[in-house]
């Protein structure tokens, strides 16, 4: 089943709560469109603890403890879940993972995201457990297409822009991730598993300043999980190595207290924009 926008809502939710801010703005959102039971899945030295506070009920796992995770859920009666915040990707080969987790990785011929986050919806979906899009609750967060910032972007910016979305789709159409940095017309950094941060991180060191961050979804990108987001945090590295713009997708991008975003990036004087890719090929070769 493929949960649509025009479906009711369901009364009840189970949260599966990440790294970062998003899971609190996505279980505040859930709150405002009529959630009256929140069920939450948090893990240990990742999920921020202050949203006990949105939850009605808090069950604390260690990551790569799928058994758990499923039985949590399962306990608690919800029929629905949804996804939010992130985890380190190297704890992927760091956590002590559960026989039911190791079993699902082994199944898996390739490790990524989509993989790995479709097999546990796969998981859930044995238990009664429907993951719903994180972008339900998140439509006030997703960007309209068009400048966001004070600044917009300069003709060489808006080139690099042009360029690093051509990139970020054929790159994350092989899972690969969802960001590119570009300067001047020169791929910088295209993000792998070590992250959107790290990545950007790479870029600034080896590019210096006025370097330009793309972040894109992938062609049919499966909006329960993996959702391009940015933030404060974001901002803050960008202003750090000094970026001079940064591009999302318009309508499939979260960005997390967007004024609160904005008003940084204009400090910063980086531009930032939303693109309307919906009407680009993207050739695969």
């Amino acid at each position: 089943m493929v949960f649509a926008v025009t479906d009711a809502l369901p009364d009840e939710l189970g949260l599966i709560a990440g790294r970062g801010t998003y899971p609190t703005t996505l279980a505040e959102s859930a709150r405002g469109q009529g959630i009256k039971r929140l069920v939450t899945v948090a893990f240990e030295g990742e999920t921020d603890k202050r949203l006990e506070a949105l939850s009605d009920e808090t069950t604390w796992i260690r990551v790569g403890q799928l058994e758990s995770l499923l039985d949590a859920l399962r306990d608690s009666g919800v029929k629905h879940a949804v996804m939010a915040g992130q985890l380190a990707p190297t704890k992927l080969f760091k956590v002590r993972m559960d026989k039911m987790m190791r079993d699902l990785l082994q199944d898996l011929p390739e490790r990524n995201a989509q993989t790995i986050f479709g097999a546990i919806g796969d998981r859930l979906a044995d238990i009664g457990i429907e993951l719903l899009p994180a972008s339900v609750f998140m439509e006030s967060a997703m960007p309209a297409p068009g400048p966001l910032s004070a600044r917009h972007p300069t003709e060489c910016e808006q080139s690099d822009i042009e360029l690093g979305i051509r990139v970020a789709k054929e790159t994350s159409g092989l899972d690969i991730g969802q960001t590119v940095v570009v300067k001047e017309g020169t791929i910088l950094a295209v993000e792998a598993f070590e992250g959107t941060d790290a990545a950007i991180e790479r870029a600034g060191k080896l590019g210096g300043p006025g370097a330009v961050v793309i972040k894109m979804s992938k062609d049919q990108h499966d909006m329960r999980f993996d959702i391009p987001v940015i933030g404060i945090k974001t901002i803050k590295l960008l202003a750090r190595i000094k970026a001079g713009a940064l591009a999302v997708e318009a309508g499939r991008s979260i960005i997390l207290e967007q004024e609160d975003v904005m008003i940084l990036a204009d400090r910063h004087n980086i531009a930032v924009i939303a693109i309307d890719t919906s009407d680009r090929e993207v050739a695969h070769g």
